[in-house]
């Protein structure tokens, strides 16, 4: 399967255990802007996809992680692919914010099919976010 241009936006609902916090997290600090809302969630423009913060504290967090190029990764986690320059200039807000990462920033499969860079953090509910970005999206399913 290859990389298209014109792809379909998925929809993804995860608990988080504060409204507000993820209203500043996805909305100032990733600059997604906000959908319709109620006082138990709200939507988010996720890179041109739809994701929904759900009021559920007792669901928060991630459980279980792989071992996956020598990091643990987060086993249930979401993010998107952005363009080298958007996944960078994001990377930069991030580092100057002092976001914690699970996974600093870095390039992985180096000079192989699938080369990306992708880095991991958390919400302030404790779910696991990936945002990479590849240096050549034909690859995106390479193997």
């Amino acid at each position: 399967m290859n990389a298209s241009p014109t792809r379909i936006p998925f929809h993804l609902a995860f608990p988080v255990r504060d409204i507000a916090e993820a209203r500043a997290f996805y909305g100032e600090l990733l600059g997604c802007p906000e959908g319709r809302s109620a006082p138990e969630w709200v939507d988010f423009d996720f890179y041109g996809h739809q994701i929904v913060a759900h009021l559920a504290p007792d669901e928060c967090g991630h459980k279980a992680s792989s071992a996956v190029d020598g990091h643990d990764v987060p086993v249930r986690h979401f993010g998107a692919i952005l363009p080298m320059d958007q996944w960078q200039a994001l990377a930069d807000k991030l580092v100057a914010r002092q976001t914690r990462f699970v996974i600093e920033p870095y390039i992985r499969f180096k000079g192989e099919p699938g080369e990306q860079a992708t880095m991991f953090f958390l919400d302030p509910s404790g779910n696991a976010i990936e945002m990479k970005s590849f240096a050549n999206l034909d690859s995106l399913f390479a193997v």
